[in-house]
């Protein structure tokens, strides 16, 4: 219902298992790890375990798209069988003949006599049992006795038992202990940690061709906290704020549609966040600067733009593949409570003519919404690009209409760094209140900022200090483009990748590109985008291009001067 109001491709937040969208995270990508040592290994257990919801399924979807090709999988997904009724499951995956009335010994030989077969045929044969906690132990002595089923070197099954913890607790029976002793690999999923949470909403989002952060880090905070990271929940809920927030017509997920999200989808209400903002701990040398800036620049023609004539442009009306218009994100309202500690400021050396901290005060929201309104008109001149606010209210409107978009990310300075491109910041000042400023350059530990008209220099620790991950980048979109492309896909983007990577690489690009985005070509994505630190899923969406265009347009505006950060 919402995909093409926010532009998206198909819903980025189903509970289906679809490997395209399995995060990688640390433990996820050791889980897969010990699967592909499974099937590889000589003989024995692989145990994965993990709390409902963590995503099991999904990390073995991944692994059958890996498994080697010859590679025969029986994959039984409710083991609620009788041994009888287990057997005759496998031989049905395997393509194995049996008569329903064959005893238990003939099913044995039946499928001894494929599992040589196979052997003789350089093929492996892997049994995958998913939701194992339902096993009986019968069943499960059943299927401890088919490892015995080899040859004088190697045995001829490879089993893969994944469950819940239950399964923990049934496997430590003593009747059970020969079995137990037969795993060769355990690991056990977790939920995702808070520092995760992110990266896991950008990866769905990019995967759906989003083009901008829809929940910010406000909402992140207190989605963690009542989905304590199962991604299961996560979608869930991610879901359902999704579906409200294009009721509401908004651009992002607020704190209230998400808190409604949650209400509906636990039958509860969060509590409210209080005093979990960050704000008191947030200190250093740019409180002095954003306060004194943004009173002495801020222009009365500026303050007539705060509420431009008419609605903002949606993407409603727009293909899905199109880019997602939106406008400038809205302000964001002061803190419920006063911080509990505020870090005085340290010694250190700003530029000079600010005014006095002490004696200045934000009196109105309306003057943090002046402050984003001239960092964007500040963003577009890098790009040699006139904005004028009062003509186009729409931001990422009027740029789609100079051939750039926009990306709005949760990030850090490193992040942005990495990507080399000058940002809009958000950020917040001493009393909690949001206000923007552009981020024009970084040179060591010494970055340069514009606010309200003025350019300043800080330190690039006190300017992480004060930013709440909010950021926003242009980025130039190529001809060909017309929303992420993944491994399989096809068109005139896949001739665009292999130019820039060539250009990279040091190669010619084909002559011939290939008419579907091959795993040649995929393998080299996902080689360029670890290298770049970026998730390495050979998705080409808005950061992989970003990353490319690099080497493709050197005039670019960047963050670094030619030859750092290299």
């Amino acid at each position: 219902m919402y995909n093409s109001y926010f532009g998206l491709t198909e819903a980025p937040f189903s509970i289906a298992p679809d490997p395209r969208f399995l995060y990688m995270s640390d433990q996820h990508r050791e889980a897969l790890a010990h699967l592909l040592y499974g099937v590889s290994s000589n003989g024995g257990f692989v145990l994965l375990t993990g709390e409902v919801g963590t995503g099991k399924t999904t990390v073995t979807r991944c692994l059958l798209e890996q498994l080697p090709e010859q590679t025969e999988v029986a994959l039984i997904l409710n083991p609620k069988y009788s041994v009888k009724e287990l057997l005759s499951a496998i031989c049905d995956d395997l393509h194995i003949e049996y008569s329903p009335s064959s005893r238990m010994k003939e099913y044995v030989d039946a499928l001894n006599e494929h599992l040589l077969e196979n052997h003789r045929n350089n093929r492996n044969t892997v049994l995958i049992i998913d939701e194992a906690q339902n096993l009986s132990a019968d069943v499960l002595e059943t299927i401890r006795l088919l490892t015995n089923l080899e040859t004088n070197t190697e045995k001829l099954l490879r089993i893969i038992l994944i469950g819940q913890p239950e399964l923990l607790t049934l496997l430590a029976r003593p009747e059970l202990r020969q079995l137990n002793q037969r795993i060769t690999a355990r690991h056990h999923l977790r939920a995702l940690r808070e520092s995760e949470l992110a990266g896991y909403i950008s990866h769905r989002l990019s995967i759906v061709g989003a083009e901008y952060q829809l929940f910010p880090p406000a909402t992140l905070k207190r989605l963690y906290r009542v989905t304590g990271g199962t991604p299961r929940l996560i979608n869930i809920v991610c879901d359902r704020a999704l579906l409200g927030t294009y009721v509401q017509r908004e651009k992002q997920v607020r704190n209230e549609t998400l808190d409604k999200a949650v209400s509906e989808v636990f039958g509860e209400t969060t509590p409210s966040p209080g005093n979990e903002r960050r704000l008191s701990r947030w200190a250093g040398a740019f409180s002095v600067l954003a306060l004194a800036a943004a009173g002495a620049a801020l222009a009365p023609q500026w303050r007539s733009l705060l509420n431009p004539a008419g609605p903002p442009e949606t993407a409603a009306a727009q293909p899905a593949e199109t880019a997602t218009v939106m406008a400038a994100p809205a302000v964001t309202e002061p803190p419920e409570t006063e911080p509990e500690e505020v870090i005085e400021a340290p010694d250190i050396r700003v530029e000079p003519r600010l005014s006095n901290p002490a004696n200045w005060s934000w009196q109105t929201d309306e003057r943090a919404a002046a402050t984003q309104v001239l960092a964007y008109h500040d963003l577009f001149e890098l790009w040699g690009v006139s904005y004028v606010p009062r003509e186009n209210p729409n931001v990422c409107g009027f740029a789609e209409s100079q051939g750039l978009r926009c990306l709005m990310s949760f990030s850090n300075l490193a992040d942005l760094e990495r990507m080399n491109r000058p940002a809009v910041l958000s950020l917040y000042n001493p009393q909690g209140q949001k206000y923007y400023a552009t981020l024009v350059s970084m040179q060591g530990d010494v970055a340069q900022v514009r606010l309200t008209g003025s350019t300043h220099r800080v330190r690039v620790a006190d300017l992480q200090l004060w930013m709440d991950g909010g950021s926003t980048v242009l980025w130039r979109r190529p001809d060909a483009y017309v929303g992420a492309l993944s491994p399989g896909g096809t068109g005139p983007m896949i001739a665009w990748v292999d130019q820039q990577l060539a250009a990279i690489q040091g190669r010619e690009p084909l002559s011939e590109p290939p008419a579907t985005y091959d795993e040649n070509l995929a393998r080299q994505v996902r080689s360029f985008q670890s290298s770049k630190g970026l998730q390495a899923d050979g998705v080409v969406g808005p950061l992989t291009v970003i990353y490319l265009n690099t080497v493709a347009e050197p005039d670019l505006p960047l963050l670094l001067q030619p030859g750092e950060g290299d």
